[in-house]
């Protein structure tokens, strides 16, 4: 009997598939079609608040901690941590199975609060919820001293928002400081978020009027994540790498080969690819010319910043135009959401 085609890329490749921001039912669907981890982010409560099979379920969790908790901030975020416990419940026997390498489910808290108090605040407070949870923290300048505070505590990190070269290196770089001191690392990823890179750019180049082959700007955020493996393999680090921020199949297609977890919507992405059932092939290796990086460069700025090493600074990141991008999208959805539970909590 032939494999699903996740299963299939499991077993003929080092490419592993993990799920975002699922429902319970998805979460099932995902593990049996062969995920390894699962990323939830801050648009989740509104998500689950607004799903037709989800709502009760989330209002009968929220309306329970209304009864002890009034800040709003705080209800979003427990009520965030409530309904992600129970996802990462269903991954814990692949955590516990796999000894803790799969089965990891990470929560990214309020985008209003980024700062490093609130950061591991948040983070502190969510790993409360279950052994396979994970810290999810902008690499920011703030979210990066957050990082390394959390990985000397033994906290498991995934890093996000990250869009360029410079900040997956400064990840590797914190890692490798605190191990350097002796102790046991806990896992740590960072995610880089290819498909909203590539969303931005091409707002960009449309907004400029910049001429360029859409055959070269379709390629611009998987140059950037070959680069970031590549040189991940040159200095052998143990950070693990997630493609993030699908906006088409070709974002989890085009990392097929590659040493790493490309995470993926349910809906519209994974279960179009298993009905799909396309061939298992190496793309990550396939070469690319030149002359489509050449143009790159010298057309568009914004992808010189994300691909050069040197092209972005610590201080730059959190304005950095793909990360404001995929930052307001949260920010929407965390207002949203707050909004419903401010009405929730006057009817009560």
């Amino acid at each position: 009997m032939k494999k699903g085609y996740f299963h299939r890329v499991v077993t003929q490749t080092p490419t592993r598939f993990w799920i975002n921001n699922v429902t319970r039912k998805e979460a099932d669907l995902s593990l049996a079609a062969g995920a390894v981890g699962c990323t939830q982010n801050p648009s989740y409560v509104y998500k689950m608040l607004t799903n037709d099979e989800e709502k009760d379920y989330a209002f009968e969790r929220l309306d329970k901690i209304l009864q002890s908790v009034e800040d709003i901030d705080l209800v979003q975020e427990t009520v965030q941590r409530d309904l992600v416990a129970a996802v990462a419940q269903k991954f814990l026997p692949l955590w516990e199975k796999s000894n803790g390498k799969y089965g990891y489910v990470s929560i990214q808290g309020n985008p209003f609060k980024e700062d490093v108090e609130n950061i591991l605040r948040n983070a502190r407070f969510n790993r409360e919820a279950g052994l396979n949870i994970m810290a999810k923290v902008p690499v920011t300048e703030d979210g990066l001293k957050a990082i390394e505070i959390l990985l000397s505590e033994g906290i498991p990190v995934n890093a996000t928002e990250v869009m360029g070269v410079r900040q997956a290196l400064d990840v590797c770089d914190i890692y490798d400081r605190v191990a350097a001191g002796g102790r046991t690392m806990p896992s740590v990823y960072f995610s880089h978020i290819t498909g909203i890179f590539d969303e931005y750019l091409q707002n960009h180049v449309s907004e400029n009027s910049i001429q360029i082959s859409p055959d070269t700007l379709w390629q611009a955020g998987m140059i950037v994540a070959r680069k970031i493996r590549r040189l991940l393999d040159e200095r052998g680090s143990e950070v693990g790498f997630i493609g993030g921020g699908a906006r088409g199949l070709h974002h989890f297609t085009e990392m097929v080969g590659a040493d790493c977890c490309v995470t993926i919507n349910w809906k519209g992405t994974a279960e179009e690819l298993i009905e799909l059932d396309p061939p298992v092939v190496d793309r990550y290796h396939a070469l690319v010319p030149e002359g489509v990086l050449d143009e790159l460069l010298d057309r568009i700025g914004e992808f010189g910043r994300a691909w050069r090493i040197t092209g972005l600074k610590p201080s730059e990141y959190e304005e950095y135009g793909p990360v404001v991008l995929f930052r307001e999208s949260f920010e929407k959805a965390w207002s949203e959401a707050s909004r419903i539970i401010e009405q929730r909590s006057r009817d009560r």
